[in-house]
């Protein structure tokens, strides 16, 4: 018989509260679609899990045992690893989320939400869209606003009129495949216009994209 079950969601938690690991566990194993490969308590162990277990998705607490997150976070994207970064954090930080994002993370969470929303959150980052939970988000741009210089606001000028159209869409959230069905386009043009526009906005990360283009619509 042939087994055609899909691929599982493979996971990597890090958090430097045993509880809050052990309590992810116990969640996610209730989801046949996901596959817990690890778990770690520090940026140093998150990087070597990471590195041995290759993880879809890596679930990652903002302060960690030997240092931030965000530094493991940083760290992760250095290595060349593919895996997309979740933050899932107790700290309702703007300044938390400005880093999140800078370190190039694909997500942003509150700890507070109910399981069913964590569940989709990861299978929605790992399917390549971002996510910023909504209690946050308004008052993180706000913030990135008054860091980015004025030059920024000119940048938008550089896009093609369809580069914009995909910009807008990845600030919905939206995966390469879902703009390409909504544009009418092939995959792979998605990808050569978002790749072109990442290039002249100078941004490596999808969440940078989706944070400026949000902050600019704002000051319309």
């Amino acid at each position: 018989m042939n087994d055609q079950s899909p691929r599982k969601i493979r996971i990597l938690l890090v958090d430097d509260h045993q509880i809050v690991r052990l309590g992810l566990i116990t969640l996610l194993q209730h989801h046949p679609q996901f596959e817990v490969v690890g778990d770690a308590s520090n940026a140093s162990t998150a990087l070597q899990l990471a590195l041995e277990t290759k993880p879809d998705v890596i679930l990652m607490d903002a302060r960690l045992g030997d240092g931030t997150g965000f530094e493991a976070c940083a760290q992760i994207h250095r290595s060349g690893l593919d895996s997309r970064i979740l933050f899932l954090t107790s700290y309702d930080s703007d300044e938390f989320v400005s880093q999140a994002i800078q370190a190039g993370a694909d997500g942003f969470l509150l700890k507070e939400i109910d399981g069913e929303v964590l569940v989709r959150a990861i299978e929605d980052v790992a399917q390549g869209k971002s996510i910023l939970d909504p209690s946050v988000t308004r008052r993180v741009f706000t913030r990135l606003v008054t860091k980015t210089q004025t030059t920024d606001h000119d940048k938008l000028t550089l896009l093609s009129p369809q580069e914009k159209r995909v910009l807008a869409q990845v600030a919905e959230g939206k995966t390469n495949k879902e703009i390409a069905i909504e544009m009418g386009l092939s995959d792979k043009t998605v990808k050569n216009y978002l790749s072109n526009l990442m290039e002249k906005l100078n941004f490596s990360r999808r969440t940078q994209a989706a944070a400026f283009y949000i902050q600019e619509s704002s000051k319309k």
